[in-house]
């Protein structure tokens, strides 16, 4: 798997900026990006696409993640500078321009430690991944995965892959959400796969055991930003199961009373308590603006409260953001609330982490992940407490919990007392 290692992410670098053609003009088409994840260069390189277009004569850019697309509006060049600021999350690009490659840094504003990665873009560039190689192991299904096997931080997770021909998508679902859209591909018996969207700079490579036919079983490597690496493995598995996700956050007692608050982006104080949230279920969603997985979960609950708040539907947002000054957490807040219209109720707790989250949410045993969702009935009594989502690039497993989420909303809907 060395040899794969070095042969494949070894090579020309390139990261998400723009090309300047003279007059300051982006260039618009097909651009391959590169992070470099490691100290030494060209030794592990994080590859993506995304085309750059012109809407209304400004630039726009689509950050291409198997089938997703994250559209970049906040893009300013002067000079040879160029900056962009990606979507929802904190973060953004420097970089300077020299002929049609960008060189410079992306920065996550929104970690404290090694959150600069080194990158480059290189304009007219559709490969993602470089390899003259076919692939000899078939690597589509569905795998127990075990991550940091037999040490203090091991997890399991699930991986779902589907090949064709050279092109391997796919994701990993654990207890805490999933890892987002996965593309890459496989060459001989070895597949390399990515993601970029902004937070997530995730890097995974694994060899089959196999090198002809289905792969049984996987040996591999995960780099998530330059913060370290761990080692998986993975076995074919149709029956594995991860921990029920409404079974790891709950009520210390029956007893206990739901409670909360905090200042809404006004600095109005709301809670629990008031009168616009009397009589009617609730969904409390445990949140913040840098979490990927809560950004695909708040999709999803602004088309929720769109089709029910008119029958009595109310969704409440407590925000842990990385930050304690209020005005920088109501600012991410509210580019997660625009972008996806979120009509309801977003509140900024002041508090960061899920120490502080389980320590402000007294009624409960913990907050393990983010997001973590409460559905309260009308009464405010807890009807579930799910911990984790599993998004969209999850495929069968975001629509069964589209179609229990909903289930349930309907029936509590029903129930007038």
């Amino acid at each position: 798997m060395k040899a794969f290692i070095k042969y494949i992410y070894t090579g020309s670098l390139g990261l998400f900026s723009l090309a300047l053609i003279s007059q300051n003009t982006l260039k618009p088409g097909t651009w391959r990006g590169v992070l470099t994840l490691s100290e030494k260069k060209n030794e592990i390189i994080l590859p993506f696409n995304f085309n750059l277009s012109f809407v209304k004569g400004k630039p726009v850019i689509d950050v291409l993640n198997a089938d997703e697309k994250i559209r970049v509006t906040e893009i300013n060049s002067k000079g040879d500078s160029v900056t962009i600021h990606m979507p929802v999350f904190d973060s953004e690009f420097k970089t300077i321009l020299k002929q049609d490659t960008l060189s410079g840094v992306w920065i996550n504003h929104s970690k404290k430690e090694k959150n600069i990665i080194p990158f480059e873009a290189y304009y007219n560039d559709k490969v993602r991944f470089v390899s003259d190689q076919n692939a000899t192991a078939d690597f589509t299904g569905r795998y127990e995965v075990t991550f940091n096997a037999k040490k203090e931080d091991e997890y399991k997770a699930i991986g779902v892959f589907k090949q064709q021909g050279n092109r391997v998508t796919g994701t990993f679902l654990t207890e805490t959400g999933d890892y987002r859209y996965l593309e890459g591909i496989a060459q001989n018996g070895n597949m390399a796969v990515s993601c970029f969207d902004g937070a997530h700079a995730f890097l995974f490579f694994a060899s089959s055991a196999k090198s002809k036919g289905k792969a049984d079983s996987l040996n591999g490597k995960f780099f998530a930003g330059i913060s370290g690496t761990e080692d998986w493995f993975a076995v074919r598995s149709d029956s594995f199961q991860l921990k029920d996700p409404e079974s790891i956050t709950y009520l210390k007692s029956t007893d206990e009373k739901i409670t909360f608050s905090f200042q809404n982006l006004s600095k109005q104080t709301v809670s629990l308590s008031d009168p616009k949230f009397a009589g009617k279920p609730v969904i409390i969603q445990v949140m913040g603006s840098w979490c990927p997985n809560c950004m695909d979960e708040t999709a999803y609950l602004a088309q929720l409260y769109k089709q029910y708040k008119g029958k009595g539907l109310e969704i409440v947002a407590l925000a842990y953001e990385r930050t304690p000054d209020f005005e920088k957490a109501k600012n991410n807040v509210l580019r997660l609330k625009n972008k996806y219209g979120a009509d309801y109720e977003f509140l900024i707790t002041g508090l960061t982490g899920a120490a502080k989250a389980s320590e402000s949410l007294p009624f409960l045993n913990r907050i393990s992940a983010f997001p973590t969702t409460i559905i309260l009935d009308r009464k405010h009594q807890v009807k579930s407490i799910y911990t984790g989502f599993s998004g969209p690039a999850t495929g069968k497993a975001y629509e069964q919990y589209k179609q229990k989420m909903e289930s349930l909303v309907q029936e509590l809907l029903l129930k007038k007392n």
